[in-house]
C-alpha cells in the first residue's frame, strides 16, 4: 500500500512519520489540512486585535484641532500628549459651570526661557474670561469669582511660593488655589463698616506658571506641563499681539459658542477614566470635552491622562520629601529580612548605603535623625523606644508602624522591593 508523500514539518529536526488516514474519509490524513483550512486556520490561529473605531467627529473636534495648531505655532510643548492636554484644558474653561472640579494647569520648568510665559500669552487670548493675577491680592481674586468664574492666570509663581518665607507670606493665595479646585468651597470675610460676615466663592480654573515645582498641594490638583528650553533647530512663530490676537479671539469665540449649549450635557456625563481619585477628578473635565468633541479626541485625552499622571507619580517617588522615603525604608526592612524594628542609626546607615538614593548627600553631611523624623512626621510616624537583639533599648522605628503608610502611599511592590539589594546587617 502506497502512502502519499508526508507533509513537511516546520521543524526539520523532528522525524517525518507516515501520515495516518482519517477513518471514513478516504484521501484525508490526520494532520493534513485542506486548502480551505489553510486560509481559515491562518485567520483563526492569529486573530486580529479588534479596536473600537473612533466616534464620528463633531464640530467641536475641528475646533480642538484648530486650537491645537494655534498653540503649537507659538509654543513647543514637551510632548504630543501635553499639547493635547493644554488644548482640552483651554476648551474646558468655557464649560466651567458644568464642572465639579476645576483643574489647575501647572506650567513649570527648571529654568528661565522654557516657554512658560509665552504659553500663558496664548492662554490669555483663548480661555474664558482671563484674569491675570500679577500683584493681585487674594482678597481681590476671590471677590472677582462669581457663578460664571473667570480663568485665573498666575505667572512667575516662583516669586510667590519659591522659598519657605515667600510661601508662608502667600499662604492665603495657596489656600485659595487649593480650595478653588472643588465646587462649593468658600472663604468667609467681614465686609463693610459694620464688619458683616460674607461668603466668597473660590471655584475657578487656574493656570499657574513658574520656575520649579509648585507646592505639593497645588501640583496634586493640576495637569502638570513640564516645559523645556527649545533645542537647536526647534523654532516657533514669534507672538505679535496686533497680528495674532484677532485670530485667537475669533477661535476663542467659536469655541465658546460651541460649548455654551453643552453645559447641561457636560454636567451629566460621567466618563470612564484610566486613573482614580484626585487625578480622575482633575482630568475628568478634559475627558468630557474630548467626548463631546468626539473623533480621535476621546482616545487621545485618555492616552494623555494615563501617561502624564504616570509620569508625575514616578516623579513623586523620586522626590525625597514625598513617598520616596517610605519606599526606601521598605527596601531596608526587606533587605534586613523583615526585622521587627531598626534603631534610627541603623536605618539611616542603610538608607545612606543605597547608591541610587539621595540620602548620603542629603543636607550638609547626609541624612540626619532630625531630617528623617521631619519627613516621616507628615505620615504620622514618630521614633520610639525599640528593643535590640542584645536586649538594649534605643530610639528607632518599628516595622508594623509603616504598614499602613506603605499601603497608602507606595502600594506597588517593585522587583527592587522584593530583593535584598542593600547590605545585610
Amino acid at each position: 500500500m502506497e502512502h502519499p508523500e508526508p507533509q513537511p514539518y516546520s521543524n526539520p529536526d523532528k522525524p517525518a512519520w507516515p501520515p495516518v488516514p482519517v477513518p471514513g474519509k478516504p484521501g484525508e490524513y490526520i494532520g493534513q489540512a485542506s486548502a480551505a483550512d489553510d486560509v481559515e486556520g491562518a485567520v483563526a490561529d492569529e486573530p486580529a486585535e479588534e479596536t473600537e473605531p473612533d466616534p464620528e467627529p463633531t464640530a467641536g473636534s475641528s475646533l480642538l484641532d484648530e486650537l491645537r495648531r494655534q498653540i503649537a505655532k507659538f509654543v513647543i510643548l514637551p510632548s504630543e500628549q501635553a499639547l493635547d492636554a493644554v488644548t482640552l484644558w483651554v476648551a474646558a474653561t468655557h464649560l466651567q459651570p458644568a464642572w465639579q472640579h476645576a483643574p489647575r494647569l501647572a506650567v513649570v520648568g527648571p529654568a528661565k526661557r522654557c516657554g512658560k510665559s509665552r504659553l500663558l500669552d496664548v492662554l490669555t487670548e483663548t480661555v474664558h474670561e482671563p484674569m491675570l493675577t500679577i500683584n493681585t491680592t487674594p482678597a481681590a481674586v476671590f471677590r472677582s469669582i462669581t457663578e460664571e468664574p473667570p480663568t485665573l492666570l498666575v505667572d512667575e509663581a516662583d516669586t510667590i511660593f519659591g522659598t519657605p518665607k515667600q510661601a508662608e507670606k502667600n499662604e492665603e493665595m495657596r489656600g485659595l488655589l487649593n480650595a478653588g479646585h472643588q465646587r462649593n468651597r468658600y472663604v468667609t470675610r467681614v465686609v463693610g463698616n459694620d464688619h458683616t460676615p460674607h461668603r466668597f466663592a473660590t471655584f475657578a480654573m487656574a493656570a499657574i506658571a513658574g520656575i520649579g515645582d509648585l507646592p505639593d498641594t497645588i501640583m496634586d490638583r493640576s495637569v502638570v506641563i513640564r516645559m523645556r528650553r527649545r533645542a537647536e533647530g526647534e523654532s516657533v512663530r514669534p507672538f505679535r499681539s496686533r497680528r495674532d490676537i484677532p485670530a485667537l479671539h475669533d477661535l476663542r469665540d467659536r469655541i465658546a459658542a460651541w460649548a455654551a449649549p453643552l453645559v447641561d450635557e457636560a454636567a451629566d456625563l460621567e466618563p470612564m477614566m484610566p486613573v482614580e481619585d484626585r487625578a480622575a477628578d482633575t482630568w475628568e473635565p478634559l475627558a468630557i470635552v474630548a467626548d463631546l468633541a468626539a473623533g480621535t479626541w476621546p482616545r487621545r485625552a485618555r492616552t494623555a491622562c494615563e501617561q502624564m499622571v504616570s509620569a508625575e507619580a514616578a516623579a513623586e517617588e523620586d522626590h525625597p520629601s514625598g513617598a520616596r522615603i517610605l519606599a526606601d525604608i521598605r527596601r531596608v526592612f526587606v533587605a534586613q529580612r523583615e526585622v521587627d524594628s531598626l534603631s534610627t542609626e541603623e536605618l539611616i546607615h542603610h538608607l545612606r548605603q543605597d547608591p541610587e538614593s539621595p540620602w548620603a548627600e542629603w543636607g550638609r553631611s547626609g541624612l540626619s535623625p532630625r531630617d528623617l523624623g521631619s519627613m516621616l512626621r507628615q505620615f504620622g510616624l514618630k521614633p520610639g523606644n525599640v528593643r535590640m537583639a542584645d536586649g538594649t533599648q534605643r530610639k528607632g522605628y518599628m516595622r508594623n508602624k509603616f504598614l499602613d503608610p506603605w499601603r497608602r502611599y507606595c502600594p506597588t511592590v517593585h522587583p527592587v522591593d522584593a530583593a535584598p539589594t542593600l547590605p545585610q546587617g
